[in-house]
């Protein structure tokens, strides 16, 4: 087993070698290189097995939402969810956001808390590096706001744009607008003042 940086991703990764296969997984904060892990065992960190083989009060993480996908949820660095209760075939998890979640006992997870815990401990302070890391997970920043552009870049462009949180200038498209046009509010029954009310 080798530990790997990724810019692409917020944690380490492992690359890990069964039956001649190479294959990727998060890494667990207790990993170190040369590790042996287990699959089908739920007993050390970095462990891979199914939630019916895994000891309640475990902390787990890339947790499969079918089984067989490959895993779908935790994982962000510093992240985990802990098992609370398995009974007939379902297993009950408490995830990050406190709310307890059902998963059939088949499913797979890995032992552990994903390493890179505190990553948005030490500032960024150059905005050339920011660019750099949002550039790696192929995402636009900075992102310019609509109602700075000119008027040909945007529907909330121009100076009278800005008009628009104060209420001056609707910003409800037409019905019939093209779809590079449908910006703004939900499309209203109708606009403007009743006439007949003050």
């Amino acid at each position: 087993m080798k530990i790997i940086h990724s810019a692409g991703h917020s944690g380490p990764l492992t690359k890990i070698l069964v039956n001649g296969k190479v294959f990727y997984n998060l890494a667990s904060e207790k990993m170190y290189e040369g590790q042996k892990i287990e699959i089908g065992k739920g007993k050390e960190s970095g462990d891979i097995a199914k939630l019916k083989d895994i000891p309640t009060k475990t902390m787990v993480y890339n947790l499969e939402s079918r089984p067989g996908d490959g895993g779908k949820f935790i994982r962000t660095a510093g992240s985990s969810v802990l098992i609370l209760k398995k009974e007939l075939g379902k297993v009950t998890i408490l995830m990050p956001s406190k709310k307890e979640k059902v998963f059939n006992d088949e499913c797979r997870a890995t032992i552990g808390v994903i390493a890179g815990n505190g990553r948005k401990a030490k500032p960024i302070i150059k905005a050339g590096k920011q660019y750099y890391i949002k550039k790696a997970k192929s995402k636009l920043w900075p992102r310019t706001s609509a109602v700075a552009m000119n008027v040909v870049d945007h529907p909330f462009g121009s100076g009278r744009g800005k008009n628009l949180a104060h209420g001056r200038l609707g910003k409800i498209p037409k019905r019939n607008a093209p779809a590079g046009a449908k910006v703004g509010s939900v499309r209203a029954r109708r606009t403007g003042r009743k006439k007949g009310k003050k």
